[in-house]
């Protein structure tokens, strides 16, 4: 079996935003390619070597402090490389994948070692997918924790009533992964904003490289979308630059740039909710005048 292409690495060389990044802001959406986990036959992308040292070499320079990492398809449901990597959960959290079946056991497990939340991916939704979350929500449930959801909203079914079935939180990454031809008008994405005006779920103001044209570093149609969000509701989003940007054919994005696009959607009072605030009551990050100066 041929693997899959090897990805293009990050941009080496991040700079600093424009933009002064508040302090204890939190990056909610990375991942780290290293061992010990495999990357899985069946990937649709291989990763080039991602390690957490050149993460926070990138985190540094672009002002950031903490940060959530998220389990990437490649790895399957082998969670060592992630969890192995949260060595502060006071500055660092974690994302997992699991089997639907998963018991409340193996979860507390995976909590004690820096996971917030499990990612499922929605991609090829059925109303048998849905019965098999609802029993693993019910789980995540005693824990506090949330469902991030891999999908492209335009071609999910009763988006309102798979969040309203569920009783954790939902988290969109991506910002629903809408065609950016869809547009604010598309169906999905207006059910996206009403639950999201409601209070009724969470989404990731991330990878809008990966909506904007393919072949440009040209951002600014994307703007319609996020701002329709920041309108929506502000309390329930949070940032993620998506480093290293796996599976990406485009032009590589500088994460400052990605850093400085928030502040292109939103006044300075509303990222230091987006970046500092939010992710605090999401991940349950301790606040941060606690734990500054670690």
């Amino acid at each position: 079996m041929t693997a899959p292409p090897l990805c293009t690495p990050p941009d080496p060389q991040p700079r600093r935003p424009k933009n002064e990044v508040p302090s204890g802001a939190c990056d909610c959406h990375f991942h780290v390619f290293d061992l010990p986990s495999p990357q899985v036959d069946s990937r649709s992308y291989t990763a080039p070597r991602a390690p957490l040292s050149a993460y926070k070499e990138m985190q540094a320079a672009v002002g950031l402090q903490r940060a959530v990492i998220v389990q990437p398809s490649i790895y399957g449901t082998d969670n060592r490389t992630t969890l192995q990597n949260v060595t502060d959960t006071r500055l660092m959290k974690s994302i997992v994948v699991v089997n639907d079946d998963t018991d409340l056991k193996e979860l507390r497990r995976l909590g004690d070692n820096g996971a917030a939340g499990v990612r499922a991916n929605m991609l090829f939704s059925s109303d048998a997918r849905l019965g098999e979350l609802k029993g693993l929500a019910g789980r995540m449930a005693d824990l506090g924790w949330h469902l991030q959801v891999l999908a492209d909203i335009s071609c999910l079914p009763d988006l309102e009533k798979f969040v309203k079935s569920l009783p954790i939180p939902v988290v969109f990454d991506h910002m629903g992964h809408v065609p950016i031809h869809k547009g604010v008008s598309d169906p999905g994405f207006q059910s996206l904003l009403q639950l999201l005006n409601q209070g009724l779920t969470w989404v990731k103001l991330s990878g809008a490289y990966r909506l904007a044209d393919p072949d440009t570093k040209n951002y600014a149609h994307v703007a319609p979308m996020a701002q329709a969000l920041v309108s929506a509701n502000p309390d329930q989003l949070v940032w993620g630059s998506d480093w290293p940007h796996p599976s990406f054919n485009g032009p590589m994005p500088n994460d400052g740039d990605l850093v400085d696009l928030l502040f292109d959607w939103v006044d300075k009072e509303t990222a230091n909710k987006i970046l500092v605030d939010n992710p605090e009551r999401l991940y349950g990050f301790p606040k941060w005048e606690t734990t500054n100066g670690i």
